[in-house]
């Protein structure tokens, strides 16, 4: 099994265009699981429109506290390093929202007076579309278990040839848990200032974590050579370019990957696959 994991240091990039074009190339020629982790803004489905046949919540364990045994001696509130559980005279305030469902503070607490419940921190949708297995989570408006509910589409992740992980943008521990484990990072970029900065970072990232990275330089033409000079000095690989092209811009905006109708930009998708098979399919 080989893991694909597109990232970009910010949004707007192109990241999920490059992802699911990339998933419907590589299913030609063998079995693929796409996981859509971008859970605050998941767009996969949009593009690949998948028949959904499972869809669940994803829950994480949270404190309740027994008052009738509590004795308010402060050790859970004390335990908890995320301060999901305060302790007064007369009560203990649990803070659900900030908990990380470790179970510590049921644990500590003398009395035994911590006991668990399950709370929704979003949904689980899977289905497929042709030799495209889809898995896809969607955090809870104003839910900020992102990693949690990250994880829980990984273990989602199914025995196919090949994984193809589309991140949230950026560099935080969301990404961090999205492509941690990958055998190839591609981070997709634009030649843009801002572009530059974000990649920056990105590469740092990826570094950090021992994972192979690519590049691919999305709007290739609009701006300079700013990307490829900083590839070029940090020893990072431009694995692929695509054109500046509005009609590009125009099926992203209809929910369409141009695939089949430009044959410029899927000539542009098949050499990135090409590339990623010659060094990771090995």
């Amino acid at each position: 099994m080989i893991r694909i994991a597109v990232a970009s240091g910010k949004g707007g990039t192109g990241k999920t265009t490059v992802a699911t074009s990339l998933a419907l190339l590589l299913a030609r020629k063998g079995s693929v699981h796409f996981l859509d982790c971008d859970v605050e803004a998941p767009n996969g489905a949009l593009f690949l429109r998948p028949v959904i046949d499972v869809t669940g919540p994803v829950t994480r364990p949270v404190p309740v506290v027994d008052e009738s045994v509590c004795d308010h001696c402060g050790d859970c509130s004390a335990f908890c390093r995320f301060h999901a559980l305060a302790t007064t005279a007369r009560r203990v305030l649990v803070f659900p929202e900030i908990c990380h469902g470790c179970g510590g503070c049921a644990l500590v607490c003398p009395p035994g007076a911590i006991s668990e419940t399950p709370r929704s921190i979003g949904q689980i949708a899977e289905g497929s579309v042709g030799a495209i297995r889809f898995t896809q989570g969607t955090l809870n408006a104003g839910e900020t278990a992102t990693v949690h509910l990250i994880r829980a589409v990984r273990r989602r992740e199914s025995a196919v040839e090949v994984v193809v992980v589309d991140s949230a943008p950026g560099t935080s521990c969301p990404v961090v848990a999205a492509v941690e484990g990958a055998d190839w990072v591609v981070l997709v970029t634009e030649p843009t200032p801002f572009g530059l900065n974000d990649l920056g970072l990105a590469v740092e990232m990826t570094r950090s974590l021992g994972l192979r990275t690519g590049v691919v330089i999305n709007r290739d033409g609009l701006g300079d050579d700013r990307i490829d000079r900083f590839c070029a000095s940090a020893g990072i690989p431009i694995i692929g370019r695509i054109a500046d092209d509005r009609r590009v811009a125009e099926a992203y905006s209809r929910g369409d990957l141009p695939l089949s109708s430009l044959p410029s930009f899927r000539a542009e998708i098949e050499a990135i696959a090409g590339y990623l098979a010659a060094e990771v399919f090995v």
